[in-house]
């Protein structure tokens, strides 16, 4: 699957500078709820957004796909420690990390057992009382829209990857079941003062957010 042409094609006409204004107040905001991590790592990094928008002092990426020249610039002036390839195959530090921060990547894998040996894997990375923090559309809000995207594969909600995490031994920490709304091609605003008031008054995630958020730790 040519994800780089799927990616082009769901983000045209998107502004990249409003996208990462928004990211940062959204990163900044579960990064807070992690408790401030010293060190992150961000096993489907993307463009950056995330690891770009914390103040943690180690921050590491993994992506299977190849850094846009946006990301490699990202990568250069924040000193991201990159790894090109698959999560399931890099080599990762043990009980390394004092937070993981996975976003909008489970619902691509191929199968439940997928998502158990990343939660594994996750584990075994992270340090003792580290938080893990899982964010994706929320299929019991976001049904009629979640598999316009070609390539989600798995329908989840915050109540399966609660189970998934417990499998794997994580403590639930919080769970937020209606976070963001559900994409970028959705009713987020593009202001960071706007997102910075719709993430500190949670009344109106009732009605808009369409994604989970929920935190546990090691």
């Amino acid at each position: 699957m040519n994800y780089g042409r799927i990616y082009q094609h769901r983000f045209s006409g998107i502004d990249k500078v409003a996208k990462q204004a928004v990211w940062t107040e959204i990163s900044h905001w579960i990064y807070a709820r992690m408790g401030k991590p010293r060190s992150v790592l961000d096993p489907a990094a993307g463009e950056m957004e995330f690891l770009k928008s914390i103040p943690a002092k180690e921050k590491w990426g993994v992506d299977a796909q190849e850094p846009s020249e946006l990301a490699r610039s990202v990568i250069s002036q924040e000193g991201i420690r990159f790894i090109h390839g698959d999560i399931f195959d890099v080599d990762l530090p043990s009980e390394y990390f004092e937070a993981i921060f996975i976003s909008n990547f489970l619902e691509h894998l191929r199968s439940p057992e997928e998502i158990d040996a990343l939660l594994t894997k996750i584990h075994r990375c992270l340090r003792k009382d580290g938080f893990v923090a899982i964010m994706g559309p929320n299929f019991k809000y976001c049904s009629a829209d979640y598999f316009d995207c070609a390539d989600h594969r798995l329908a989840l909600t915050h109540v399966s990857i609660e189970e998934f995490l417990f499998a794997s031994e994580f403590r639930i920490e919080k769970t937020y079941a209606r976070f963001l709304p559900y994409s970028f091609r959705s009713r987020l605003p593009a202001s960071p003062a706007l997102v910075k008031l719709y993430l500190n008054f949670p009344i109106l995630w009732r009605f808009l957010g369409k994604q989970f958020l929920v935190l546990a730790r090691k």
